[in-house]
């Protein structure tokens, strides 16, 4: 896409745009950042527009709880919570899918009489194992499992089970923590790529944690470690945005927040946040000091032209009796 100076421009927000050759630089720092890792990004050309997809780090900065939904849509039924095939309390895959539980093929057991008993010459017969105290050993193929006695659920914790989801922290959907707030900082991530926009975004980790809540009652935001918060618009692009800031998640994180309780904090704010008091009042004091020498200067100049407008109206006023 040739925006009339001859370069390729990619777009990163509404009315924003930034060269390819710019944006690749800062994707090779960023993939250098995270060699070895899964968080490298990849990049391609489709029909001359340059798209970079990978996994973005979001983390959970809510106040207020949030709803999950009580069962999937296809009523698939989930392990109970000791299950060690799920890792980090979600069901969740790397793209969004739900895991399965695996299912354990039918055993087929061989009879015992079909093996015959060989015995050593010489053997006596007292010797000889009795067949009632000879163990019986399952013969199965391969190295699938063994179906354990005792399995079996009852119709009663199947639908228990039915209820019950794995979602964010390990809280599964029941009456006590189907309401939760997830622990602010605690980070999980999603994999975009730069044509998807902030509401996309938004929508897609919703879906992956299964959250009733709407999309709309939520934002993204850049937060620095200085106390700098930038409010994602409709219209930017998260993973170009997050590509600009840096890889290093100890300067600046993507968060997830409520819109209606976070403030935008400028740079020009946040530099004075991490002062101490003493010195933020120095800072006031100055302020004040400066403030009124202003107010003063001002005074001055509107005094000297009110005595000047005092006389030129004198002026006047004597002028036509001095005829």
């Amino acid at each position: 896409m040739d925006y009339g100076g001859g370069e390729f421009l990619v777009p990163c927000g509404k009315d924003k745009y930034i060269s390819k050759n710019e944006l690749l630089l800062h994707l090779k720092t960023y993939n250098i950042y995270y060699e070895g890792q899964n968080l490298q990004l990849r990049h391609r050309e489709e029909e001359g527009e340059l798209i970079v997809e990978g996994l973005l780090n979001i983390s959970w900065g809510l106040r207020r709880p949030i709803r999950l939904q009580m069962q999937d849509d296809n009523q698939r039924i989930r392990p109970p919570p000791s299950s060690s095939s799920w890792h980090s309390g979600c069901n969740l895959g790397a793209h969004g899918s739900v895991l399965k539980p695996s299912t354990l093929p039918d055993i087929q057991v061989a009879d015992a009489e079909a093996t015959p008993i060989t015995e050593a010459p010489g053997s006596s017969a007292a010797s000889r194992p009795q067949p009632e105290e000879q163990p019986q050993l399952m013969r199965t193929r391969s190295d699938v499992g063994v179906r354990r006695r005792g399995s079996t659920r009852t119709p009663s914790e199947q639908r228990r089970i039915r209820r019950h989801r794995f979602s964010i922290n390990g809280h599964f959907y029941n009456h006590k923590t189907s309401v939760f707030t997830p622990a602010y900082g605690s980070m999980t991530n999603v994999r975009i790529n730069s044509t998807m926009t902030t509401p996309q975004v938004l929508k897609l980790l919703l879906n992956k944690f299964k959250i009733e809540n709407s999309a709309e009652e939520f934002a993204l935001y850049i937060v620095h470690t200085s106390g700098e918060k930038q409010k994602l618009r409709a219209s930017d692009y998260p993973l170009i945005a997050r590509i600009l800031q840096g890889p290093c998640e100890q300067v600046s994180k993507v968060f997830l927040m409520e819109k209606d309780q976070v403030e935008e904090v400028t740079y020009d704010v946040a530099q004075y946040i991490k002062f101490e008091m003493p010195v933020l009042r120095s800072f006031i004091q100055k302020l004040e000091e400066e403030e009124d020498r202003e107010v003063k200067k001002l005074m001055r100049k509107y005094s000297i032209l009110r005595l000047m407008i005092e006389q030129r109206l004198e002026e006047i006023s004597e002028g036509p009796t001095a005829m």
